[in-house]
């Protein structure tokens, strides 16, 4: 179990912990020199860890870098003063980061009266009325003679057998807060903190992150025990290897892979305390979370202003990246960062960019409140038509895969890729689908039907490509949608040329045929046949129009056939070398590079596939050519 100091400053918080364990937690020079607690300091016996943290205002941002790593409160208060202003903020901390379980030690009793000493209980049981600690007991000690500190580690003690740490039984995977890094002979790099989640063993391979360095774990303590593995909720020390002490800074984590993250603005509901001002719109403020401390503002969603002693939804900007997950407990400061006036908890990590004020958003937002995932993958498959990206959900929350796999399979949802939706959105884009090819062939019966791209985009210009052809699959395999060359139609539509051109067609259709990666220009055919340039130009786009030509480049036509096979060699390039290129495809079908350059770029402007740089990367699939 893991438990934090909280109190003023001279209250005995370092010796009442070096009394209870034997270790003085001052371990800096400037700490021994003034007999104060500057930095976090850490002790440890067989079954509890203690974070012992600075007291004096102007510390506090010390304080909260150990503060959201505890899961158990001591409060400590010294006889002869009673409660004061650093024990009340420490309080109202601790309440903002959600920490139920306390106990109070009412220290320095040696110096105090037995009539001081009740007043001072009066005074405590005053200051916890109302809190998550008003039934937390008070043990008075006296650090420097031992009076009572066999009574209060027997019950920390005791405590430690029913504490649930922080993430244990949650899964997911590992995450730590860095509060310390220094270096070891033979050892090297080494970072501490709390892990916050996951598990981690020696020879793991993790990210230093916001920056995305990797690391290798080369040994560890937990509990400043050497061990072979960790977990959530324990304080580790990690010997890595990869990473100079000069790059690492405390608000950092070590995380693995898969969580690498980094933020610069989340979603949240903030609770504002009740001896502070209302909060404002875009309000200026220090952002606590994990071991972090950084400049922030805020973003008021459901309100415009947060009245003292209330809370509400909000957005917040950081001024740099900064990783945290839904979950995370955080604590507000003034711009100053003399007054603690909130906190809250992280609800979303991929906010959306518009209508993020939306009666539909709040209500997601508290959704995302629950920590039964399903509750907000519910509503998020109802509310997003496009579905919802399930590698997002899984990270935001650091879901288990099979956490995520159960929570879909009990929902019902359908599952596209690594898309989910609802399944009574899924027949909504079905109708969808048939009524805007239906509303196309009303808008130009002259058509064949729609190109696959362009239907995508009528149907919902946010769904994915994967996703269409999944929804498209159905409909064609019976038979409400026919496809012809590359145009999606209904079976009932059709359009056909007239007899006339059909004959014209049919004597120029072999000349496109005969060389079908070069075939003839307009003015070669209108040459070969005798016809006028511009008739054959008009029946090459009234072919086009029907799905029997391709435009490949101006005033070059394909046959149907030809463009089908070489949408298949593309994704064959695609699939063989990662991409298609000029050079191999000219290979394949001979001719000039210009031709196939011609080619490529038809494809890009299609949407079959998109440029990069000089590379050309596969966006959709040949079934849409219709061979």
């Amino acid at each position: 179990m893991i438990i934090g100091t909280a109190g003023h400053i001279d209250h005995g918080k370092t010796t009442l912990v070096k009394a209870l364990t034997g270790v003085d937690c001052d371990r800096l020079k400037e700490e021994k020199a003034r007999g104060i607690t500057v930095d976090l300091g850490y002790a440890y016996t067989e079954k509890l860890g203690f974070i012992d943290v600075p007291g004096h205002e102007k510390l506090i941002h010390n304080m909260l870098a150990g503060a959201t790593g505890i899961d158990f409160a001591l409060l400590v208060i010294a006889a002869d003063d009673g409660p004061m202003p650093q024990t009340r903020e420490h309080l109202e901390i601790i309440e903002l980061l959600g920490i139920k379980r306390g106990a109070v030690a009412l220290t320095k009793i040696d110096t105090a009266a037995v009539d001081r000493q009740k007043q001072a209980k009066t005074e405590i049981a005053d200051l916890l009325a109302g809190t998550a600690l008003a039934d937390a007991p008070v043990f008075p000690v006296a650090a420097v003679s031992g009076e009572g500190i066999a009574e209060l580690r027997a019950y920390l003690e005791k405590q430690s057998i029913l504490a649930s740490p922080v993430g244990v039984g949650a899964g997911g995977n590992f995450r730590l807060a860095i509060d310390r890094c220094f270096t070891l002979g033979g050892i090297g790099t080494v970072v501490t903190g709390t892990a916050f989640s996951g598990e981690v063993k020696v020879g793991d391979q993790l990210l230093l992150s916001p920056p995305k360095r990797a690391v290798r774990v080369r040994s560890l303590r937990v509990q400043d025990a050497p061990a072979e593995s960790g977990h959530a909720g324990q304080r580790i020390a990690l010997g890595l290897s990869g990473i100079e002490k000069s790059e690492v800074e405390r608000g950092m984590w070590i995380v693995a892979p898969s969580l690498h993250a980094p933020a610069r603005r989340f979603d949240t509901k903030i609770r504002v305390l009740s001896g502070q001002p209302a909060l404002k719109h875009w309000t200026p403020v220090h952002l606590h979370l994990g071991a972090e401390d950084v400049p922030a503002r805020i973003a008021l969603l459901g309100a415009d202003e947060i009245a003292p002693g209330t809370e509400n939804w909000a957005q917040i900007t950081v001024d740099r990246e900064i990783g945290t997950l839904a979950g995370d407990r955080f604590i507000l400061r003034d711009a100053s960062a003399r007054h603690t006036i909130g906190g809250g908890i992280v609800l979303d990590i991929f906010p959306p960019s518009r209508k993020k004020r939306s009666p539909e958003r709040l209500a997601m937002l508290a959704a995302l409140t629950d920590d039964n995932p399903a509750t907000a993958l519910q509503l998020a498959a109802t509310q997003e038509s496009a579905g919802v990206d399930l590698d997002a959900y899984a990270l935001n929350r650091n879901l288990d895969p099979a956490v995520l796999q159960a929570t879909v399979k009990t929902l019902g949802l359908k599952v596209v890729g690594h898309t989910a939706f609802a399944p009574e959105r899924w027949q909504d884009l079905e109708a969808t689908l048939l009524a805007a090819l239906a509303a196309e062939h009303e808008r130009a019966p002259d058509m064949p039907g729609a190109e696959r791209d362009r239907l995508r985009r009528l149907t919902l210009p946010t769904l994915s490509r994967p996703a269409f052809d999944a929804l498209l699959a159905t409909p064609l395999q019976d038979g409400r949608i026919a496809q012809t060359h590359a145009w999606l139609h209904l079976p009932e539509h059709r359009v056909q040329m007239s007899e006339t051109d059909r004959a014209v067609w049919l004597s120029i259709k072999p000349l496109l045929e005969n060389e079908p990666y070069n075939p003839p220009r307009v003015r070669d055919i209108a040459r070969a046949n005798g016809i006028g340039e511009e008739s054959v130009r008009s029946l090459l786009k009234r072919a086009a129009r029907i799905g029997e030509a391709y435009p490949v480049a101006h005033d070059h036509y394909f046959s149907a056939g030809a463009v089908a096979d070489l949408a298949h060699r593309i994704a064959a390039l695609n699939i063989s070398d990662g991409c298609a290129r000029a050079a191999p495809l000219r290979d394949q079908i001979g001719g000039g590079r210009k031709v196939a350059i011609h080619i490529l770029e038809f494809f890009d402007r299609i949407g079959y596939t998109r440029r990069v740089r000089d590379t050309h990367i596969l966006r959709g699939s040949p079934e849409q050519f219709g061979s």
